[in-house]
Protein backbone atom coordinates (compact mmCIF):
# COMPACT_ATOMS: atom_id res chain seq x y z
CA UNK A 1 0.00 0.00 0.00
CA UNK A 2 3.03 1.98 0.99
CA UNK A 3 5.38 1.59 -1.58
CA UNK A 4 5.78 0.04 -5.61
CA UNK A 5 7.64 -2.87 -6.54
CA UNK A 6 10.66 -1.26 -8.17
CA UNK A 7 11.19 0.06 -4.09
CA UNK A 8 11.99 -3.83 -3.52
CA UNK A 9 14.15 -4.57 -6.68
CA UNK A 10 10.91 -6.47 -8.25
CA UNK A 11 10.00 -4.96 -11.98
CA UNK A 12 7.00 -2.75 -12.58
CA UNK A 13 4.58 -0.48 -10.26
CA UNK A 14 1.84 -2.84 -9.88
CA UNK A 15 1.70 -5.35 -7.36
CA UNK A 16 0.41 -8.38 -8.65
CA UNK A 17 -0.06 -11.88 -6.04
CA UNK A 18 3.28 -13.01 -8.07
CA UNK A 19 5.13 -10.41 -7.37
CA UNK A 20 4.10 -10.24 -3.78
CA UNK A 21 5.37 -13.85 -3.95
CA UNK A 22 8.90 -13.20 -4.38
CA UNK A 23 8.77 -10.18 -2.13
CA UNK A 24 7.51 -12.87 0.92
CA UNK A 25 9.89 -14.72 -0.60
CA UNK A 26 12.52 -12.18 0.03
CA UNK A 27 11.90 -10.52 3.28
CA UNK A 28 10.85 -13.67 4.98
CA UNK A 29 13.07 -16.75 3.07
CA UNK A 30 9.52 -18.90 2.81
CA UNK A 31 7.56 -20.01 -0.01
CA UNK A 32 3.54 -19.23 0.18
CA UNK A 33 0.76 -20.44 -1.76
CA UNK A 34 -1.51 -18.04 -4.05
CA UNK A 35 -4.15 -19.30 -2.33
CA UNK A 36 -3.27 -18.79 0.85
CA UNK A 37 -1.32 -15.41 0.05
CA UNK A 38 -5.23 -14.45 -1.56
CA UNK A 39 -6.78 -15.48 2.19
CA UNK A 40 -4.04 -13.09 3.71
CA UNK A 41 -4.52 -9.89 1.49
CA UNK A 42 -8.55 -10.61 1.89
CA UNK A 43 -8.45 -10.92 6.09
CA UNK A 44 -6.40 -7.52 6.08
CA UNK A 45 -9.04 -5.69 4.38
CA UNK A 46 -7.35 -5.69 1.08
CA UNK A 47 -8.80 -6.60 -2.41
CA UNK A 48 -8.30 -6.66 -6.73
CA UNK A 49 -9.49 -3.85 -7.85
CA UNK A 50 -8.78 -1.34 -11.20
CA UNK A 51 -7.11 1.60 -10.27
CA UNK A 52 -8.56 5.02 -11.09
CA UNK A 53 -6.53 7.66 -12.02
CA UNK A 54 -6.43 11.61 -10.03
CA UNK A 55 -6.06 14.34 -11.80
CA UNK A 56 -3.10 16.26 -9.70
CA UNK A 57 -3.96 19.43 -11.55
CA UNK A 58 -7.44 19.89 -10.32
CA UNK A 59 -7.54 22.71 -7.57
CA UNK A 60 -9.65 21.15 -4.54
CA UNK A 61 -10.68 24.74 -3.43
CA UNK A 62 -12.29 25.67 -7.12
CA UNK A 63 -14.01 22.46 -6.60
CA UNK A 64 -15.23 23.26 -3.40
CA UNK A 65 -16.53 26.14 -4.82
CA UNK A 66 -18.36 24.88 -7.87
CA UNK A 67 -20.47 22.79 -5.45
CA UNK A 68 -21.66 25.61 -3.31
CA UNK A 69 -22.85 27.14 -6.49
CA UNK A 70 -24.48 24.50 -8.03
CA UNK A 71 -26.41 23.93 -4.72
CA UNK A 72 -28.11 27.24 -5.75
CA UNK A 73 -28.48 26.29 -9.32
CA UNK A 74 -29.93 22.98 -8.11
CA UNK A 75 -32.81 24.68 -6.12
CA UNK A 76 -33.49 26.78 -8.79
CA UNK A 77 -34.20 23.49 -11.33
CA UNK A 78 -36.22 22.40 -8.13
CA UNK A 79 -38.36 25.50 -8.48
CA UNK A 80 -38.40 25.00 -12.49
CA UNK A 81 -36.78 28.29 -12.58
CA UNK A 82 -34.05 27.12 -15.03
CA UNK A 83 -33.40 24.31 -17.15
CA UNK A 84 -30.58 22.52 -16.31
CA UNK A 85 -28.22 21.07 -19.37
CA UNK A 86 -24.50 19.28 -19.27
CA UNK A 87 -22.54 19.42 -22.63
CA UNK A 88 -19.99 17.67 -23.51
CA UNK A 89 -18.10 16.14 -26.71
CA UNK A 90 -16.39 12.87 -27.34
CA UNK A 91 -14.99 10.81 -30.21
CA UNK A 92 -16.34 7.24 -31.19
CA UNK A 93 -14.58 5.19 -33.46
CA UNK A 94 -16.07 2.40 -35.70
CA UNK A 95 -13.74 0.18 -34.31
CA UNK A 96 -14.78 -1.83 -31.10
CA UNK A 97 -14.37 -0.73 -27.46
CA UNK A 98 -13.52 -4.14 -25.92
CA UNK A 99 -14.81 -4.90 -22.94
CA UNK A 100 -16.18 -7.93 -20.78
CA UNK A 101 -18.68 -10.98 -21.71
CA UNK A 102 -19.81 -14.16 -21.02
CA UNK A 103 -17.47 -16.78 -22.72
CA UNK A 104 -17.28 -20.91 -22.77
CA UNK A 105 -14.83 -21.51 -20.07
CA UNK A 106 -11.14 -22.43 -20.94
CA UNK A 107 -11.75 -20.21 -24.34
CA UNK A 108 -10.79 -17.19 -25.24
CA UNK A 109 -13.86 -14.65 -25.97
CA UNK A 110 -12.78 -13.15 -29.77
CA UNK A 111 -14.27 -10.46 -31.54
CA UNK A 112 -13.67 -9.80 -35.10
CA UNK A 113 -12.26 -6.48 -36.56
CA UNK A 114 -11.80 -5.19 -40.19
CA UNK A 115 -9.25 -2.79 -38.77
CA UNK A 116 -10.75 0.54 -39.48
CA UNK A 117 -8.30 3.41 -39.77
CA UNK A 118 -8.49 6.22 -36.48
CA UNK A 119 -9.86 8.57 -38.33
CA UNK A 120 -13.16 6.42 -39.26
CA UNK A 121 -14.53 7.93 -36.26
CA UNK A 122 -17.72 10.57 -35.13
CA UNK A 123 -17.02 13.73 -33.24
CA UNK A 124 -20.31 13.82 -31.15
CA UNK A 125 -21.40 16.87 -29.46
CA UNK A 126 -23.79 15.80 -26.76
CA UNK A 127 -26.28 17.62 -23.93
CA UNK A 128 -27.92 15.80 -21.09
CA UNK A 129 -31.00 17.70 -20.21
CA UNK A 130 -30.79 17.81 -16.15
CA UNK A 131 -34.61 18.64 -16.17
CA UNK A 132 -35.91 16.29 -17.97
CA UNK A 133 -34.04 13.41 -18.64
CA UNK A 134 -33.94 13.85 -21.74
CA UNK A 135 -30.20 13.45 -24.25
CA UNK A 136 -29.69 15.15 -27.39
CA UNK A 137 -26.89 14.41 -30.24
CA UNK A 138 -25.26 16.14 -32.71
CA UNK A 139 -22.31 15.64 -35.31
CA UNK A 140 -20.75 18.18 -38.23
CA UNK A 141 -17.32 17.34 -38.38
CA UNK A 142 -14.64 18.32 -35.37
CA UNK A 143 -14.99 20.17 -32.47
CA UNK A 144 -14.48 24.00 -32.92
CA UNK A 145 -15.23 27.19 -32.29
CA UNK A 146 -17.53 27.23 -35.41
CA UNK A 147 -19.37 24.15 -35.39
CA UNK A 148 -19.77 24.75 -31.17
CA UNK A 149 -21.39 27.56 -32.19
CA UNK A 150 -23.50 25.34 -34.59
CA UNK A 151 -24.17 22.74 -31.91
CA UNK A 152 -25.33 25.74 -29.18
CA UNK A 153 -27.86 26.85 -32.37
CA UNK A 154 -29.22 23.14 -33.06
CA UNK A 155 -29.78 23.00 -29.15
CA UNK A 156 -32.02 25.83 -29.29
CA UNK A 157 -34.14 24.33 -31.83
CA UNK A 158 -34.22 21.32 -29.85
CA UNK A 159 -35.28 22.83 -26.67
CA UNK A 160 -37.91 24.81 -28.26
CA UNK A 161 -40.70 25.90 -27.24
CA UNK A 162 -39.64 25.73 -23.93
CA UNK A 163 -39.16 28.96 -23.17
CA UNK A 164 -37.65 28.68 -19.62
CA UNK A 165 -33.99 30.44 -18.81
CA UNK A 166 -31.71 27.75 -19.48
CA UNK A 167 -28.03 27.20 -17.88
CA UNK A 168 -25.43 25.34 -19.14
CA UNK A 169 -22.13 23.46 -17.25
CA UNK A 170 -19.35 22.76 -19.73
CA UNK A 171 -15.62 22.27 -19.12
CA UNK A 172 -13.16 24.68 -20.06
CA UNK A 173 -12.51 23.28 -23.61
CA UNK A 174 -10.20 25.64 -26.15
CA UNK A 175 -14.08 25.70 -28.37
CA UNK A 176 -16.11 26.59 -25.11
CA UNK A 177 -13.76 29.65 -24.40
CA UNK A 178 -13.90 31.25 -27.88
CA UNK A 179 -15.18 34.61 -27.89
CA UNK A 180 -18.10 33.39 -30.80
CA UNK A 181 -19.07 30.62 -29.09
CA UNK A 182 -19.19 32.50 -26.09
CA UNK A 183 -20.75 35.68 -27.79
CA UNK A 184 -23.26 32.79 -29.50
CA UNK A 185 -24.79 31.80 -26.11
CA UNK A 186 -25.05 34.65 -25.11
CA UNK A 187 -27.82 35.62 -27.75
CA UNK A 188 -29.31 32.28 -27.23
CA UNK A 189 -29.80 33.51 -23.56
CA UNK A 190 -27.52 30.83 -22.46
CA UNK A 191 -26.03 31.61 -19.29
CA UNK A 192 -22.93 29.43 -19.26
CA UNK A 193 -21.36 27.93 -15.80
CA UNK A 194 -17.95 26.29 -16.30
CA UNK A 195 -16.80 23.62 -14.34
CA UNK A 196 -13.87 23.41 -12.38
CA UNK A 197 -10.58 22.56 -14.80
CA UNK A 198 -9.59 18.61 -14.42
CA UNK A 199 -13.18 17.58 -12.90
CA UNK A 200 -14.88 15.48 -15.43
CA UNK A 201 -15.90 13.77 -12.22
CA UNK A 202 -18.50 16.86 -12.10
CA UNK A 203 -19.65 16.18 -15.04
CA UNK A 204 -22.71 13.61 -15.16
CA UNK A 205 -22.71 13.40 -19.19
CA UNK A 206 -19.23 11.60 -18.89
CA UNK A 207 -22.00 8.91 -17.72
CA UNK A 208 -23.60 9.26 -20.62
CA UNK A 209 -20.79 8.39 -22.55
CA UNK A 210 -19.77 5.75 -20.93
CA UNK A 211 -23.24 3.88 -20.77
CA UNK A 212 -23.21 4.83 -24.95
CA UNK A 213 -20.16 2.54 -25.35
CA UNK A 214 -21.18 -0.24 -23.36
CA UNK A 215 -24.53 -0.68 -25.48
CA UNK A 216 -23.58 0.55 -28.87
CA UNK A 217 -19.47 0.26 -29.82
CA UNK A 218 -17.81 -2.62 -26.85
CA UNK A 219 -17.05 -5.92 -28.43
CA UNK A 220 -18.95 -4.93 -31.59
CA UNK A 221 -16.78 -3.40 -35.51
CA UNK A 222 -19.18 -1.61 -37.00
CA UNK A 223 -19.06 -2.38 -40.94
CA UNK A 224 -19.98 1.09 -42.02
CA UNK A 225 -20.06 4.52 -40.40
CA UNK A 226 -22.81 4.91 -41.50
CA UNK A 227 -23.79 1.85 -39.40
CA UNK A 228 -22.03 3.76 -36.29
CA UNK A 229 -24.09 6.43 -36.55
CA UNK A 230 -27.69 5.17 -36.58
CA UNK A 231 -26.64 3.23 -33.92
CA UNK A 232 -25.79 6.01 -31.64
CA UNK A 233 -28.72 7.97 -32.69
CA UNK A 234 -30.97 4.93 -31.66
CA UNK A 235 -29.55 4.55 -28.65
CA UNK A 236 -30.27 8.13 -27.73
CA UNK A 237 -33.69 7.58 -28.80
CA UNK A 238 -34.37 4.18 -26.62
CA UNK A 239 -33.00 5.60 -23.54
CA UNK A 240 -35.06 9.40 -23.94
CA UNK A 241 -37.82 6.96 -23.68
CA UNK A 242 -37.37 6.14 -20.23
CA UNK A 243 -36.41 10.00 -18.52
CA UNK A 244 -36.35 8.41 -15.04
CA UNK A 245 -33.69 6.13 -16.19
CA UNK A 246 -31.79 8.69 -17.31
CA UNK A 247 -31.76 10.68 -14.76
CA UNK A 248 -30.90 8.27 -12.34
CA UNK A 249 -28.12 6.74 -14.20
CA UNK A 250 -26.41 10.00 -14.88
CA UNK A 251 -26.80 11.74 -10.96
CA UNK A 252 -24.72 14.87 -10.51
CA UNK A 253 -22.60 14.87 -7.51
CA UNK A 254 -23.72 17.42 -4.90
CA UNK A 255 -20.67 16.40 -2.24
CA UNK A 256 -17.43 15.81 -2.87
CA UNK A 257 -15.82 12.71 -1.21
CA UNK A 258 -13.26 14.38 1.46
CA UNK A 259 -10.75 11.56 1.00
CA UNK A 260 -10.30 11.86 -2.54
CA UNK A 261 -10.50 15.74 -2.28
CA UNK A 262 -7.60 15.21 0.77
CA UNK A 263 -5.34 13.70 -2.51
CA UNK A 264 -5.53 16.73 -4.37
CA UNK A 265 -4.85 18.81 -1.59
CA UNK A 266 -1.45 16.84 -1.06
CA UNK A 267 -0.19 17.08 -4.40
Amino acid sequence: MESAPVVHGLPGWNWSIKKVQRWVKQVFECEISRRTLCLLLQVQGLSWKKCQKVLKKADPERRAAYIQAFQTTFAQVCQKEVRLLYLDESHFHRDMDLGYTWAEKGKPAWRLSDCPSLQERIDWYGAYDFSNGQCFLWNQGGCNGENTVQFLQQLALWLAPDTCPTVIIWDGAPCHKARLVQDAAAALGFTLLPLPAYSPDLNPIEGLWKWMREDVTQNHCYATMRELFDACKAFIDRINADPLQVVSRLWPKFDLDPAFEKLLASK
